[in-house]
């Protein structure tokens, strides 16, 4: 039986970085894991879309896909929006089986990208000790997505940083300008901003309008090795699940907070 093929399926925008960078992203890891097939898929704004691309792969033959979601936290869309639009397809496709597996985040492979963007904008891993990091995320309402940042910006400090603190784009305080502000006030020599988003978009652009008066703003994730890898490891860990989905069902795996990487 060959593997199931795997579906990445992001967000979405209106702003067409975001496509793009998404493409470049599963360009990557097709050149990490040549042969196997693998599909982009997005919930809104760009095709194709989802249910459209799980009707041609089972028009194509295939027996089970395995949909990754390019998100970084448990929220909303991984909760509700995705597991939504992979049932609805798994019904009108009777010889499908679908299975949703684990997002991206946390992981210390998103750690280490977010890293890597940091010194792909002019920093050293020497300058950690002088610097203050600002963890910038798309935000949610969602409590468990808040802890999750939360929770990064702390391993984050454990690596050598002077502070770590998370800031949000939306949903939910604080706004990247105003911990820049606050570590510049509190004495940091130099303040960063590393923003924990895949692609751009309307989001990112506000937490990069929130950096003006950072010394470094960082580039989003998108392409990233550590990245492209962490999608392969998500896809992984669903294909070595054993529990059995019938076909025209779908299901999601178990998520957790501490996924080892």
């Amino acid at each position: 039986m060959s593997r199931p093929v795997l579906l990445a399926v992001a967000h979405g925008s209106r702003d067409p970085r975001h496509a793009a960078t998404v493409h470049a992203l599963l360009r990557r890891a097709r050149a990490l894991r040549p042969g196997q097939r693998m599909e982009t898929a997005f919930l809104d704004f760009n095709a194709p879309s989802v249910p459209r691309v799980l009707e041609r792969l089972a028009a194509d033959g295939a027996e089970e896909v395995i949909a990754v979601p390019l998100l970084l936290t448990r929220a909303f869309h991984a909760k509700s929006d995705i597991p939504q639009v992979l049932r609805e397809a798994g019904a009108r496709l009777p010889r499908l089986r679908i299975r949703q597996a684990g997002v991206l985040g946390p992981s210390p492979l998103l750690l280490s990208a977010v890293e890597r963007r940091l010194w792909e904008a002019g920093l050293s891993p020497a300058d950690r000790r002088s610097t203050g990091l600002v963890l910038a995320s798309a935000g949610s309402s969602d409590p468990e997505a808040i802890v999750v940042i939360a929770d990064m910006a702390r391993e984050l400090r454990r690596t050598g940083w002077c502070t770590v603190r998370p800031a949000f784009a939306s949903a939910c305080p604080p706004r990247t300008e105003d911990v820049v502000r606050s570590l510049r006030g509190d004495g940091c020599a130099r303040v960063a901003v590393a923003p924990l988003v895949i692609a751009p978009g309307r989001l990112p652009d506000r937490i990069a309008e929130g950096a003006r008066e950072a010394d470094v703003l960082a580039g989003v994730l998108g392409p990233a090795p550590e990245l492209a890898r962490l999608l392969l490891l998500r896809y992984d860990t669903a294909v070595r699940d054993r529990r059995t989905v019938a076909p025209g069902q779908a299901t999601r795996l178990p998520g957790t907070l501490a996924v080892p990487a």
